[in-house]
């Protein structure tokens, strides 16, 4: 592999990070809010299916 000066390293860097398209602040939030509504949608999801089979096992542990 060929080896290059710190020089050389530091402007291939710059050249590359000026290649980078960074986000709009409008498209940062609202891609937080939607990981925010997704993590919340997923919380109830798992929350509401442990209740229904807490539900079920106590109701069928309760037959005992």
């Amino acid at each position: 592999m060929a080896r290059t000066n710190p020089l050389q390293f530091m402007q291939q860097v710059r050249a590359e990070t000026s290649k980078v398209v960074w986000p709009t602040r409008r498209e940062t939030l609202v891609t937080t809010a939607m990981v925010f509504a997704l993590a919340t949608l997923t919380a109830i999801f798992f929350f509401l299916v442990d209740l229904l089979i807490r539900t079920g096992l106590s109701s069928l542990l309760g037959l005992f």
